[in-house]
């Protein structure tokens, strides 16, 4: 038997800047795939086709305690992968010890900027969305998993799963 691997600290980054002590919160997106029924002729029952990422799994919410200037004056940028987020953490097991380190940075933009409610002597939280069009994530500086949307870049585990379908279209 083994104990898991907890979240002891955090750290987020934005365009290198950290925010220790004032990110309460982080989201890490949910990798999702769409799938839909198929049902051929002839065929006994369904199956699930692979047709991309799920609608919903370039989100990345985060959550800072208080008000933070440069994320405000992040919105409405131009461009897909105009900032870069990073999440750094630092897991270990309670029976062993051990420390595993968790990497996932993500390009993007902020869809949403959460202000909260505001009241003098109570808690202040800005809750932010940022849709990414770059997802890398690396567990004990090994890439596991790299998606680059613009650049149809769908890496796991050294894998390169387009590479194949682009070199089919001559690319």
């Amino acid at each position: 038997m083994a104990l898991p691997k907890k979240l002891k600290m955090m750290n987020l980054f934005n365009e290198g800047n950290s925010y220790l002590g004032q990110t309460g919160e982080v989201t890490i997106p949910k990798l999702s795939r769409k799938l839909e029924d198929w049902r051929g002729g002839g065929m006994q029952g369904n199956v699930k086709i692979d047709l991309g990422l799920g609608d919903d799994a370039t989100e990345f919410n985060w959550k800072l305690g208080g008000l933070d200037a440069l994320v405000i004056k992040q919105f409405g940028a131009a461009t897909v992968g105009a900032h870069m987020l990073r999440f750094a953490g630092s897991y270990q097991r309670d029976d062993t010890g051990e420390t595993t380190a968790v990497e996932m940075v993500v390009r993007g933009r902020h869809e949403e900027i959460d202000f909260g409610n505001q009241k003098a002597g109570d808690d202040t939280e800005t809750s932010v969305k940022t849709i990414w069009s770059y997802y890398k994530l690396s567990i004990d500086n090994v890439v596991i998993i790299e998606i680059d949307i613009v650049n149809n870049i769908f890496i796991v585990d050294g894998v390169d799963l387009n590479a194949k379908h682009l070199a089919n279209i001559g690319l």
